[in-house]
């Protein structure tokens, strides 16, 4: 049965992936400031900022390394290129989870997978440097899924939206920005294909169809039946911003598809 490490695996996306292919692998994770993993034989403790990735990785040998990591940028990407090391020269490959804000500096129109990417925030440059080290491996040892917002009824922006509305502060949206969005049930699903199907390259995982993030929080509020919820529109443009990564030449099967309509019943309340 072939061995996985999920790097964050107590993290939310990382959890999901876990509970996702725990049946069907040999999983390990690692953990950091959640010690309930503790007490799992599976998961092996590791803080990004203090600790070698190798020791854990040689430790377990996977034929496949999931990165879910969170923590201070600079660690990670030291982390990355130890990683990066290590695949060169062993039976292993990386799949590392990516962000659509790798396309951030460009506004007016979606982006693709081979699009040359360019960003403006310090999230999407840091996560540019780690997809970068990646590239220099032969294409047969990466996977880089690019996501973008992730939603689910125990997802950390769900939670913070009720518990925004509850407290009366008010939620940010931006009315001008379009965007894709998916959920942890889905991205689960296709993660898992990936693997079965043993895809490499680059994968854009969000929906298929488009919404402005105005609209789209209004619609979760409305699902969730939050009342009183206060907006703060933000406008960092007078134009329509596109943060929108869709797939066009690594598409998945259409079961696999996502419409911002199947995450809102995902998260909706009878």
């Amino acid at each position: 049965m072939k061995k996985i490490l999920i790097l964050g695996g107590s993290g939310f996306i990382g959890n999901c992936l876990y509970r996702e292919l725990y049946p069907y692998f040999n999983l390990f994770g690692t953990y950091c400031s959640a010690s309930r993993f503790s007490k799992q034989k599976n998961f092996f403790y590791y803080n990004v900022e203090d600790d070698n990735i190798l020791t854990v990785v040689k430790k377990i040998k996977p034929q496949l390394i999931i990165s879910c990591l969170r923590g201070p940028f600079e660690a990670q990407v030291a982390c990355h290129k130890h990683l990066v090391d290590y695949i060169q020269n062993f039976d292993c490959r990386l799949m590392f989870i990516s962000s659509t804000n790798v396309f951030d500096a460009f506004e007016h129109y979606p982006s693709y997978e081979f699009d040359k990417t360019l960003s403006e925030s310090p999230y999407g440059r840091f996560k540019i440097k780690i997809e970068n080290s990646l590239l220099s491996l032969a294409p047969s040892k990466y996977v880089i899924a690019r996501l973008p917002m992730v939603f689910g009824t125990n997802a950390p922006r769900t939670k913070e939206i009720e518990a925004q509305v509850a407290s009366g502060t008010p939620i940010e949206v931006f009315p001008n920005t379009i965007v894709n969005v998916t959920s942890d049930r889905k991205l689960s699903q296709q993660v898992h294909y990936i693997i079965n199907q043993k895809l490499t390259g680059i994968f854009h995982l969000g929906s298929s169809d488009l919404i402005t993030h105005f609209d789209f929080i209004k619609r979760i509020v409305s699902r969730r039946k939050l009342k009183g919820a206060v907006f703060k529109q933000i406008f960092t443009t007078n134009q329509m911003r596109y943060l929108v990564a869709l797939p066009k030449e690594n598409k998945l099967p259409p079961h696999l598809h996502v419409s911002y309509e199947s995450i809102l019943e995902d998260l909706y309340l009878p």
